[in-house]
């Protein structure tokens, strides 16, 4: 009897989770598992923000994808997706094509520009290895010229970061570790440089308890970080960013500006014919596609409404895990002819937020925390996720273990 065909698109969170947890509920010959990844790494992108600072090597932040998986049992390709055919149910990569007979999409997000012109030219993103080397070594290049220009044009140590919610608090948080290193190593006056954060929401870490957003400001703020609240960047230029606040236009010039203001689904699963928001489908309980009883979406290009207030759940690593599990449990069942899926439901245990290395704010289990005590907690829930995908060789590994 033929051998069913599970594809797994992107070895993220979610993908992974899939694959090592899909082995535990189907037999060696009840399918045939094919794991496809543009590289041989995964990376953990809630680190990105430490690699992109230069505070954690970018090294650090990823493992190879064989050094986790059950290479006797899942087929790892290393490929890019070009194109899915629901219609002929069939994958079209770089180097050729797959066909499935279950599909899991888990391809992850892309920056999103808005349409801000300039952007995708001029600024940096949050949202790859390559792209974290390139922020880094971009950053230490400006300190590192700035005696050398006999203007010394302090707009060269502006950085400008766009977006002050997770991701964009989370590298404030390491710049202001990582600037008074690189002003040492430079012979530069910390004086020269300028940290700003423009913010089009009129609030930092938006859904935060407003206590923890406090905390959160008044910290980086006394690190010298200048937020700009309620103000909207208008455009990027190779000089800086122009903004808008009560219909008033303002230059800010900087040396470098950094996009951390959205994400999208990836295009992929736009150009498939799904019914989507920004790149990201609704699913069903089952985390399936409605209407596709073969097809899995889930981690970033996943839409999952929370009945509690009628939003999304964001699109978070500690949910695309979750989603991991249920679907590996839910192929498992419709392999072997059973009609019993499980229903996905997000168990959120807490949010946690860094701001450098000994100071976090956030919320685990309902009880809000800050400093030192949110710190070790970020620190174990890196670990965990760690242990989760590659049990405690990859935590000792990879793992984070300087809490003081």
């Amino acid at each position: 009897m033929k051998k069913p065909k599970v594809v797994v698109l992107g070895a993220g969170y979610g993908g992974l989770m899939t694959v090592t947890r899909l082995t535990k509920h189907v037999g060696v010959n009840e399918a045939e598992i094919t794991l496809v990844n543009k590289h041989n790494y995964h990376y953990e992108t809630t680190w990105l923000h430490e690699a992109c600072a230069g505070t954690l090597h970018h090294d650090r932040c990823r493992y190879e994808i064989k050094s986790v998986i059950n290479t006797s049992r899942i087929n790892f390709v290393q490929d890019t997706v070009t194109g899915i055919n629901i219609n002929e149910k069939k994958v079209t990569l770089s180097n050729g094509e797959l066909e499935y007979d279950y599909l899991v999409i888990a391809l992850g997000a892309m920056p999103e520009t808005f349409g801000i012109a300039g952007l995708k030219e001029y600024a940096f993103s949050i949202s790859n290895i390559n792209g974290a080397r390139q922020l880094r070594e971009h950053i230490e290049y400006q300190f590192a010229t700035f005696n050398n220009d006999a203007e010394k044009k302090k707009e060269r140590l502006s950085i400008i970061v766009g977006g002050a919610g997770f991701t964009g608090i989370e590298f404030l948080g390491e710049l202001c570790n990582r600037v008074p290193e690189l002003c040492r190593e430079y012979d530069i006056d910390q004086k020269n440089v300028r940290i700003i954060c423009v913010e089009a929401a009129p609030t930092v870490l938006p859904g935060f308890d407003p206590g923890l957003v406090d905390y959160a400001v008044n910290y980086l703020e006394g690190k010298g970080v200048e937020f700009k609240i309620g103000t909207a960047i208008k455009e990027c230029t190779p000089d800086g960013i122009i903004v808008s606040k009560d219909d008033k236009q303002e230059e800010i010039k900087a040396g470098t500006v950094v996009w951390a203001a959205g994400v999208r689904g990836n295009s992929i699963v736009e150009e498939a014919g799904f019914e989507n928001n920004r790149g990201r489908v609704k699913v069903n309980p089952h985390l399936l596609v409605e209407g596709h009883d073969d097809v899995f979406i889930i981690g970033d290009c996943s839409l999952i409404i929370n009945e509690e207030n009628n939003r999304p759940y964001p699109p978070t690593a500690q949910i695309a895990m979750q989603q991991g599990v249920t679907c590996a449990k839910n192929i498992g069942r419709l392999i072997r002819g059973q009609d019993n899926l499980e229903e996905f439901t997000p168990d959120i245990k807490g949010t946690v937020a860094s701001l450098g290395e000994h100071n976090a704010v956030g919320v685990v289990y309902g009880k809000n925390l800050t400093g030192t005590k949110a710190s070790i907690m970020k620190k174990v829930i890196d670990n965990r996720s760690l242990f989760l995908v590659g049990g405690p060789g990859l935590v000792l590994k990879k793992g984070k273990f300087k809490f003081f």
